[in-house]
Formats: structure tokens, sequence, C-alpha cells
């Protein structure tokens, strides 16, 4: 088996993951651009969705955030790498805002209720209301995104970081399009419902569920009539690592 400690970074159908560890976050956190947390069932159906295959192509960023995908590339390719999921990026990210609350971010939520319960959250972590943005986005059509409303208001706040906390396919294709399109360069963390883990709003996940890989599970249990479908969908990903040549980037 290939050690975790001497990989970097990996390759994927064209996509690169960082293997990264907690202690990167000091490092990364500082840099401006892209980062995308791909989901098992995203990454299952890589070869239907074009739009959300470039998405990951061009991110600065991409995160193993499946444990899926961790574990199969340990037992079918032999790369042992570190899982990082944005349930683990959210928790140490919330530690790092308490320690840095002149940072102004801006918020892209599902919809209004998310969006009051998101803010209040940040508020009673102790950052000032005045610090924080929110935007309720509307329905996209992931072929042909856009939302001029959005980007002026991106550009007017100029915010240094942008939390998308929409659902998976679309919120790589919106972070992209925003990367794309504001002329100023700020952090976009597309984390999906990670941040509802601790507001409470999804599945109730801890350290012990997330180190374990078993996120998923407490997904289906919550919510099983949406979870449990898009879950057995991406059994599909075993082929496509099983065909696919995995390299280890320097």
């Amino acid at each position: 088996m290939i050690n975790n400690k001497t990989i970097k970074k990996i390759s994927f159908n064209g996509i690169v993951f960082n293997n990264f560890v907690e202690s990167d976050f000091k490092n990364f956190i500082k840099k401006k651009g892209l980062f995308l947390f791909p989901s098992g069932p995203g990454l299952s159906n890589l070869n239907k969705k074009k739009k959300y295959l470039k998405a990951l192509k061009n991110a600065d960023f991409n995160f193993l955030d499946s444990g899926f995908f961790v574990i199969l590339l340990n037992y079918i390719k032999n790369i042992k790498v570190n899982k990082f999921s944005g349930y683990k990026f959210v928790k140490i990210y919330l530690k790092f805002l308490q320690k840095n609350k002149a940072i102004k971010i801006f918020c892209i939520d599902p919809d209004f209720n998310s969006s009051k319960i998101n803010k209040n959250f940040f508020i009673k972590m102790g950052l000032k209301n005045s610090r924080i943005n929110n935007y309720v986005a509307p329905l996209y059509n992931k072929n042909y995104l856009s939302d001029t409303l959005l980007l002026n208001k991106i550009k007017e706040i100029k915010p240094n970081h942008i939390l998308i906390n929409l659902g998976g396919d679309t919120q790589e294709i919106l972070g992209l399009y925003i990367k794309n399109k504001v002329n100023f360069k700020c952090n976009i963390f597309c984390i999906g419902a990670a941040i509802a883990f601790f507001t409470r709003k999804q599945a109730p996940i801890n350290n012990f569920i997330d180190n374990n890989y078993l996120g998923w599970l407490m997904r289906i249990i919550f919510n099983p009539i949406i979870f449990l479908p898009r879950y057995l969908k991406s059994f599909n990903l075993f082929l496509l690592i099983l065909r696919n040549n995995i390299k280890i980037l320097k």
C-alpha cells in the first residue's frame, strides 16, 4: 500500500484531489479560489454531468469528502489517502472564524428559513451582524446557470469568504460561475449541507460518525426518501475507480 504521508495529490478522471489533513488548514485557508467537497453520489455519475465535471476540473482545491471514495481507493487501487469531509472542514472553520471575527462572509442558502438559521448561528458564535451577508438562491438551471443579481451583490459587498450551502451538482457549477465572473479574489467554499449539521437542520453528525465514515447512514436514517436512492446510485463509483487509472501527483 502506498502510504498517505507521501501523497500530496491524486488525479482521478482528470480531477485533482488534495490529500489534506487538519494541520494543513492554516495554510490553505489563506489561499484564494474555489474549494469543493465532491460527494460519492456526485462522483458516481461524472460522465453524465459535463458542467459538474468541468467545475471539479477547474476548482483550485478538491477535498476527499467521500468516505466511500477513500475506501475504494484504499481497497481497489491500494492507495491510502485521508478523508477530509465538509463536516470536518466546517468544524475547524468555525473555530477559525471565532478567532478572525473581522472576516466578511457571504452565505448562499437554499431557502429563507435556512438563511435565517445560518445567520443567527453565526451571530451566536460572536460574529457581528454587519459581517454576515445572506442570499437566497433561486432554482438554478444547471445547464444555463446565470445570476446577475447575485454577482452584483457579491461585487458590491466584496466578501472575504463565500459559503455556498446548496445541493451537490449545483453548488459546484455556481462556484465556478462566481469565480469566473467576480473581479476580485476571495475564498469560495462549496460546503453543501455541512453547516446544517451544526445548526441541527440536518442529520445529527458528530466526530465519531464522521471519523468512522457513517455520515451517509445517519442521513439515510434522518431522511430515507431523499438519501437512500441517492446513496444507492453511488455504487457506480466502484466501476469508475476500477476502470480508471488513478495518478499520484507530486
